[in-house]
């Protein structure tokens, strides 16, 4: 919204208007101020209007149910202590990510609104889930297969968006990988569904499973959307896209806005968040900025570049789809628990320790990531 002031100042130099008030306006034109200014603005929302709603979570009883002793004894003595801390937290973080989005960003563009509709989308999917939760006082929530097939019709629609579109159907249609130059296939079709359906998808739940500790879930996803700040800048960037070999995306530069708004209401966030942690964000927060992070990365032309950003987020996915897959079959665990947060927490572990530990895990995967656009 504010970006519009820049063309203020357009008026003013084709009517001859001088002024500093005017030339000063210029710098709303330019994505990194306002980028790092929606950083700034969500932080301090998330900061000031912390404390407001923890205390209307906790007026209104949004409690965190925590699994009972008979589930998982030994989770239950460390994290018994938990019960009753406000969920729904995601509102905190998601309301200032969209109001510093729509306070920066350039509001003309296309993938500013996908990226925003798939956050209130999901965002709303994960409020119902909290709700039944703490008025059903259970950690059962929206079945499992409801969830999956909301968040499938949200794929449908970003791939519909893309294919329909005539001028980024042809990019839709190609899949590329971390290391390589062109695209290892230029013709997907509708088999784009099934890719789009995978990132979203597994992103959200993988994002989700994460959010176990406090602050974990928090801190990396800071990390790994700061990482595809700088990846949105650089694909709609024409001339840095090209000498790095990657695909130009011409409408995603301004996805780096709302990158940082996250960015900053992560921060914020975290301020509450951390151990120990006054609200959690619930399924509200964790499956929206899951969401957010496969839309971005779509949009980006980047999405197998995640599984690398994300190393932290699919380690955790991993750990629960193999710990599954191995007692079914075979009758055994792997790991002591999953996801695999929990299998160090009853290895001894602190939960500040894994928590700290996962947190530079995921910033050294971030970096990882950002380092494969100069090996390709």
């Amino acid at each position: 919204m504010l970006y519009y002031l820049f063309e203020i100042s357009e008026w003013a130099r084709t009517h001859s208007i001088s002024g500093d008030f005017f030339k000063a306006l210029n710098v709303f034109q330019y994505i990194t101020f306002r980028a790092v200014s929606a950083g700034i603005t969500a932080f301090l929302i998330s900061i000031l209007f912390g404390n407001f709603v923890i205390r209307r979570l906790i007026a209104l009883k949004f409690g965190q149910p925590i699994r009972t002793k008979e589930e998982v004894h030994k989770l239950f003595e460390l994290h018994g202590a938990k019960k009753g801390t406000p969920t729904m937290g995601g509102i905190l973080l998601l309301g200032s990510t969209l109001i510093a989005s729509v306070l920066w960003a350039r509001l003309q563009n296309p993938f500013v609104w996908l990226t925003i509709f798939s956050i209130i989308y999901l965002g709303t999917l994960g409020f119902i889930d909290d709700y039944l939760k703490v008025t059903q006082g259970s950690s059962a929530g929206i079945k499992s297969r409801v969830k999956f097939g909301f968040q499938c019709v949200l794929a449908a629609i970003v791939t519909l968006f893309f294919l329909l579109n005539p001028q980024l159907h042809k990019l839709a249609q190609q899949l590329y990988i971390p290391f390589f130059k062109e695209p290892v296939l230029s013709n997907l079709g509708w088999f784009a569904f099934l890719i789009y359906l995978l990132v979203i998808v597994g992103t959200s739940n993988a994002v989700n499973l994460t959010d176990g500790l406090d602050g974990l879930a928090t801190g990396c996803t800071a990390t790994v959307v700061a990482a595809y700040a700088v990846v949105s800048y650089i694909a709609g960037n024409f001339k840095v896209a090209s000498y790095l070999q990657i695909p130009f995306v011409s409408y995603s530069g301004e996805l780096t806005v709302l990158c940082m708004a996250l960015f900053g209401s992560c921060l914020g966030f975290l301020w509450w968040n951390c151990h120990p942690a006054r609200v959690f964000m619930g399924d509200t927060g964790s499956l929206a900025i899951g969401g957010f992070l496969g839309v971005v990365a779509i949009c980006c032309k980047q999405e197998l570049l995640l599984i690398i950003i994300g190393g932290v987020f699919v380690i955790e996915a991993l750990s629960v789809i193999l710990q599954v897959a191995s007692f079914k079959l075979t009758g055994k665990r792997i790991i002591k628990m999953s996801p695999l947060h929990h299998h160090f927490e009853l290895s001894g572990w602190k939960e500040n320790t894994v928590i700290v530990r996962f947190w530079i895990m995921s910033l050294l995967f971030s970096l990882l990531g950002l380092a494969t656009f100069k090996l390709r």
